[in-house]
């Protein structure tokens, strides 16, 4: 895929087993994220690394200073590579990021990261939106368990109904396997 740009969306330490809000399968998803990483990097492709400052001083993570809001060594930025700060869960709204990758010519999304019930899918939902094709490597993403209606939904089920529902309409959903022989 030509005009290729792979985002890579809030793997910061608050989502790893040590943090303030640790996800399920973070750890996992964080090595498939690297490969990626170092697949767009050895090829030369443009990366963008989006980073959630909360602005809110009661937010459980991701307060703005700490440790915990930083990008994790696994998908480290490189000082050539752009990071995006943002403070919604949307990586589009009140950010440069759709100008950024517009100015790099960027036609085509691969999409990783965390939280895949929140900014994996608005995001997506939004890059589509824009007209860009977008594929999301739903391996190299993280969620967690949920509860509604009294009941618990299990961080699996959350991933296949989020992956299963960008799917129907808004990005090719694939292994980290598939997006790197597609890249």
């Amino acid at each position: 895929m030509t005009n290729t740009a792979l985002l890579i969306i809030d793997i910061q330490n608050d989502y790893f087993s040590e943090g303030k809000w640790s996800l399920v399968g973070q750890e996992e998803a964080a090595q498939q994220a690297t490969r990626l990483l170092e697949h767009f990097r050895a090829k030369a492709q443009p990366v963008f690394h989006v980073r959630h400052i909360a602005t809110s001083p009661e937010a459980p993570f991701f307060a703005k200073g700490t440790v915990g809001s930083e990008i994790h060594n696994s998908v480290k930025p490189l000082e050539t590579e752009q990071v995006i700060i943002k403070s919604e869960i949307n990586s589009f709204k009140d950010t440069d990021l759709l100008q950024a990758l517009k100015e790099q010519d960027v036609s085509n999304l691969v999409i990783i990261g965390s939280m895949s019930h929140m900014c994996i899918d608005a995001a997506v939902r939004a890059a589509s939106d824009y007209g860009f094709s977008c594929t999301v490597a739903e391996d190299a993403c993280a969620t967690l368990d949920l509860n509604f209606n009294d009941k618990t939904v299990p961080a699996a089920q959350v991933q296949a109904s989020y992956m299963s529902g960008l799917a129907f309409a808004y990005a090719q959903v694939v292994s980290t396997d598939e997006a790197l022989n597609r890249v």
